[in-house]
Order: structure tokens, then sequence, then C-alpha cells
């Protein structure tokens, strides 16, 4: 095992992670602003991930291309199904909550095993097989692309809370809930709103992850496990602590594929899990309740 390799295997790993970061990023956003968690996250990714393969088997849409159309339609169908559906759960016990979310999760996924099937599915653009060479460094062009969309998109929606009314606004309500409705800000509209744009970010990590590896109905479940596994490492609500832990996450797994086994991927995702539950609960990046 030479240093290069280490090296190029680390790069991959980051650049995966900035993707699993934006994917996690839709959770925390979800979570810190609604307090609901989302337990279909994965499955609406790996959704718009086989709406992108559908797009690209129909006209050769490139990935990119579809990033735009995709993300419009996922935020439209998270605003819907947050203010038809979820919001009157809001105030229900969490286990209704959690029993809700699951069912949509489950729709989903056996909605994808009859449309179809259980066969994996990808697409083939042509630099996927491309990479730059940087001295003994050699970074793939399609991992190095998702990562670049990836930080852009969670750049616009750091942007997007930092700077406009509507994202001061929905801040003040994850602040403070009563405090928000006294002042007459449209609570039920805010919260589906956030809804949304968890949504939209999703599908844009979708859209790139369809680059990364092939789609099937099973992966809903295990990115979704994913996703809580990075927003509890960076902290629950926190984004940049979303971005941290799956670049963390990204890397750790990559580096255990390489020095144990493939198969510990996992394995050493949830010893860093468990790690940082016991020496810092609130996560990386949160705040202490």
């Amino acid at each position: 095992m030479t240093w290069d390799l280490v090296a190029n295997v680390t790069i991959a790993g980051l650049l995966t992670g900035m993707v699993y970061g934006l994917m996690a990023l839709g959770l925390s956003v979800i979570f810190g602003v609604v307090r609901v968690v989302n337990f279909a996250h994965g499955e609406m990714m790996t959704i718009a991930m086989y709406a992108v393969v559908i797009l690209f088997a129909a006209w050769k849409l490139d990935p990119f291309l579809v990033v735009v159309p995709v993300a419009a339609v996922f935020f439209g169908f998270g605003y819907a199904l947050q203010r038809g559906l979820i919001n009157p759960f809001i105030t229900r016990p969490e286990h209704s909550q959690f029993m809700l979310l699951v069912a949509i999760a489950i729709i989903m996924v056996n909605g994808l095993l009859m449309i179809f099937g259980p066969d994996a599915r990808n697409v083939q653009v042509d630099y996927q097989l491309e990479s730059y060479e940087l001295g003994g460094l050699i970074v793939d062009k399609a991992r190095l692309f998702a990562a670049l969309a990836a930080v852009a998109t969670a750049a616009v929606l750091f942007a997007f809370f930092r700077r406009s009314r509507t994202g001061k606004a929905i801040r003040a309500c994850a602040d403070n809930h009563l405090g928000a409705l006294v002042v007459g800000l449209d609570v039920r509209h805010l919260y589906a709103l956030t809804f949304a744009l968890g949504s939209a970010c999703v599908a844009v990590a979708g859209c790139m992850m369809v680059l990364l590896v092939d789609v099937t109905p099973s992966l809903g479940p295990a990115y979704t496990l994913l996703a809580f596994v990075i927003v509890i490492v960076g902290g629950m609500g926190s984004m940049a602590g979303a971005i941290v832990g799956g670049i963390l996450i990204g890397v750790s797994e990559a580096l255990a594929g390489l020095m144990l086994a493939p198969s510990a991927k996992s394995m050493v995702s949830f010893a860093l899990l468990i790690l940082v539950l016991l020496l810092r609960p609130q996560g990386l990046m949160g705040r202490r309740a």
C-alpha cells in the first residue's frame, strides 16, 4: 500500500462525502425547523435517482442538465407532502410521526419495486471513465463534478437562510415557534417551505449520486440510515454539521474499504457514530439542549 493510493482513496472519499453531506443537509434542515424526522429521506433520493435514469434512457439527458427540473419537482412534492399530510401530525406524539413517515417510506420502496423491479440501473456518461491527474493523484471527473454541484447547492441554501427575509423567518420559526405565531408569521407555510427545500436538496444529491453508484429500490432505507448517522455525527439541526459529518463519513468509509474490506465501511461509520455519542452527545457541531 503506497501513500499515493491512500491519498487517492482519501480524495475520492472526500468528494463522495460532500454529496453525502448535501443528502444529510436536507434531513438536518427539516428536523432543525419542523422538528419532524423524515424517515423517507433516503427513499426520496432513490426516486430522484430513478428519475435521472429514466430521463437519460429516454433522451440521453446528462444528470447535470436535469438537476434543476428534478429539484423543482421535488420542491413541489415536498411542499404538498408537508402541507397536506405531515402538518396535521406536527402536534401529535412522536410515535405517530414515526409511523406516518415509515409508512410513506415503505410505500415508496414497494412502489419502486413494482415499477422497476429489483435489478440495478445506472447511467453511462462519457466523463465517468475520465479523470484528472495531478502528480501522483488521480481525481475522477464524475466524482469531482458531483462534489462541486453539492457544494454549490449547499452554498445557495446557506445564503438563502442567512440573507433572505424568508430564510430569516424560517430560522425564527425554528428558534421560537410561539414567538413566530405572535408576530404573525405563517408558520404552516414556512414549515412546508422548509420541507420543500429539504426535498429539493435530497433530489440534487440523488442526481449526483446516480453518477457514483447503481440504483436499486433497496438503496432507500440504507441511505436514510446513512443520513441519520451523518446528521447525528455532525449535530442534529446543524447545517454546517451535516456537511462536516458527510465528509467525515465519506472519508472513513473510503479508508475502511481500502485498509480493511469493502464490507467494513458500514462498521466503521457506526463505530464513529458510537464514538461521537460517547464523547460529544450533541454532535461535532451541535448545541447542547
